[in-house]
């Protein structure tokens, strides 16, 4: 029977699992970390989702509401329980290290071990490699250097002023977790901010309406979705979602330009301003990491061209959760759980097309 591999087992994987599971269609779900939630078991401790709980579960299994605005945690352990709740072939610790394709099946390595499938759904996330600028090296060794997706709390950094590189809804939201208890300066480009809070009852009520246009308004198929996704994949930051200017303000983060190069051993800004800090947080984002792909004719150096998942030219391999994928909310457990649908669907429609090809050599 047609078999397929999934990797990742997170909201992503999980919910492509879910569909599978329901229409009969055998699987398995490889992931690299020790737990089911892959990346969610690694953020900060103060680290809040910014969508209500309300739209944070997966099909079948509503998320606890207990917490409005579920921690990463939170969200880990939700995500253990799903794959749990519905008996899941769930393989942690398995570092997918290789993909590869002979005919119409597909080999996946993971060190010594071999895998072999029909279908393979990267489920990875829309970016998992964290991603600092080339110049990160040239830091005096003295400056403690940081990931944003290695920081948990202040008590990792040393004393002294802390630069947060990167003002982007997480460069915003460490700067504040570090400010009670180090100098911060927040180095980068605003890029805005909603106008209401979310925590707010306005937009309690505002919520679904957002909902329902990320998931099936702002889409390829529609002028405003297409605008929406050229703009989203130009690389703009989207404006801050929980954090307000005045919340930094308030809190004694000083704000400077972006960090363009380094003097001295320090970060120096655009404006000349060189950072007298013994800490740097880079929160410069992540790139798609699939370098580990070597399939003929796919440029796995970025996002994968797809159509609604299916990658192009690469029958029987899908992906999951690329920005913008095929939705304004395609990155997050939000706009996941139906292009995961679109997915199988497509891994659907191809084990229909085997059968009817055997059955027809058969006869």
């Amino acid at each position: 029977m047609n078999r397929t591999i999934v990797i990742g087992a997170g909201q992503a994987g999980l919910a492509v699992g879910y569909h599978l599971a329901r229409h009969g269609l055998p699987f398995m779900i490889l992931e690299a970390d020790e737990k089911v939630g892959g990346s969610w078991n690694h953020r900060w401790d103060t680290m809040r989702l910014f969508t209500p709980a309300t739209g944070d579960g997966l099909p079948g299994m509503p998320f606890p509401r207990e917490d409005r605005f579920p921690s990463g945690a939170r969200m880990a352990a939700y995500l253990a329980a799903y794959a749990e709740r519905f008996g899941m072939d769930v393989r942690t610790g398995v570092h997918v290290d290789g993909l590869f394709r002979e005919g119409d099946r597909y080999t996946v390595t993971a060190g010594p071990e071999v895998f072999e499938a029909d279908n393979v759904v990267l489920a990875t996330g829309a970016e998992r490699v964290p991603h600092v600028p080339s110049f990160a090296g040239k830091l005096s060794p003295a400056v403690v250097q940081l990931h944003s997706g290695d920081y948990r709390n202040p008590a990792q950094l040393q004393p002294g002023p802390v630069a947060v590189v990167g003002a982007g809804n997480s460069g915003a939201d460490i700067a504040l977790d570090v400010a009670p208890t180090h100098p911060v300066v927040l180095a980068g480009r605003h890029p805005g901010h909603l106008p209401m809070r979310i925590e707010s009852p306005a937009f309690h009520v505002v919520f679904p309406v957002l909902t329902f246009a990320w998931t099936y308004i702002l889409t390829q198929n529609t002028p405003p979705g297409r605008r929406s996704r050229a703009k989203m994949l130009s690389g703009h930051s989207g404006p801050l979602i929980r954090v307000k200017p005045q919340d930094l303000d308030d809190a004694g983060v000083r704000r400077a330009p972006r960090v363009t190069g380094v003097v001295g051993g320090l970060p120096q800004t655009a404006d000349g301003e060189v950072l007298d800090v013994t800490n740097v947080v880079w929160a410069t984002g992540f790139r798609p990491g699939f370098e580990w792909i070597d399939l003929p004719g796919l440029d796995a150096s970025g996002p994968l061209p797809n159509d609604r998942g299916a990658v192009v030219g690469q029958p029987g391999l899908y992906v999951l959760g690329q920005l913008f994928q095929y939705r304004f909310g395609s990155h997050n457990v939000v706009g996941v759980p139906h292009d995961a649908e679109l997915v199988v669907d497509g891994i659907r429609r191809r084990a229909r097309s085997a059968a009817l090809v055997t059955g027809a050599v058969r006869a």
